[in-house]
């Protein structure tokens, strides 16, 4: 059955995580979507084990659950694999709470670095002419919820960029202590292929504080953006990322990359204040 049409992009006002991230994802149309599903993974930014606004705030997934609850029968995933050098998944979703949440709200959790794996080959890839990635992230609708920062490498840390958790260790993780280190070598390029095999199927960013210099830490937005941003067009949602860290999407590689491929960054954007 083909997918009814919908808004590519809608950026609201932040209110509280349950109320505007409902708002958002009601106007998107997606309970259409979401009633024909059986399993819905959810992918956080858990690059390690700081809090917000470094890692997605377990209420915003609380308010997510519960909204995809009310419109399916979904089995619901929580799924992640962290970049630390030195903690493990695991770890990182008991210290931030996620845990304590999956077992609350009878969650299914997945560690994306130790999940089974499946190889899949694209010869336009010149970073991935061939990849490894988790079996799992291909069974459902993948919700990629981020938070909005700014990135030392990739300049940007978005919805598109979330997606780098799904890499394995066992096999990018090389000549560095960041389990996903063989990225290093072309961010940009990294992202955008990574894309190609395997973009979220909606597209969250928490823009409600953002961070202005640093994807670990550094000085927050001043004043704070106080936006959520959601839509099913992942490069449209990260165009408006890009801009509300008052960057230019032409500017930052893999967006350009994935511009009129995966997605349209010029697809207008329904802005409410």
């Amino acid at each position: 059955m083909p997918e009814p049409r919908h808004l590519p992009c809608l950026v609201l006002k932040f209110q509280d995580y349950s109320t505007t991230l409902a708002t958002l994802l009601d106007n998107l149309g997606a309970p259409d979507v979401l009633k024909r599903r059986r399993r819905v993974i959810i992918k956080p930014n858990l690059v390690n084990a700081s809090p917000f606004p470094v890692t997605t705030h377990p209420e915003m997934v609380r308010a997510l659950v519960e909204y995809v609850r009310r419109h399916s029968k979904a089995r619901i995933v929580l799924a992640e694999g962290c970049g630390d050098a030195c903690l493990d998944t695991g770890q990182i979703f008991a210290d931030l709470g996620y845990a304590a949440l999956a077992e609350e709200l009878d969650l299914e959790m997945v560690d994306l670095n130790q999940a089974r794996l499946t190889r899949r080959s694209d010869p336009e890839c010149r970073f991935f002419p061939q990849i490894y990635l988790p079996k799992t992230t291909f069974s459902g609708l993948l919700i990629s919820v981020a938070v909005l920062k700014r990135h030392s490498l990739a300049q940007v840390t978005l919805a598109m960029k979330n997606m780098l958790g799904l890499l394995p260790p066992s096999h990018y993780q090389r000549g560095g202590s960041w389990k996903k280190s063989a990225l290093h070598a072309d961010m940009q390029r990294s992202i955008y292929e990574l894309n190609r095999y395997r973009a979220p199927d909606l597209a969250i960013i928490d823009a409600s504080v953002g961070l202005a210099e640093y994807h670990l830490g550094g000085a927050t937005c001043s004043p704070p953006v106080n936006k959520l941003v959601a839509g099913f067009d992942p490069v449209a949602v990260d165009a408006v990322g890009a801009g509300l860290l008052g960057l230019d999407w032409r500017s930052i590689g893999h967006i350009r990359m994935a511009h009129g491929r995966l997605g349209s960054a010029e697809a207008p954007a329904s802005y409410s204040p």
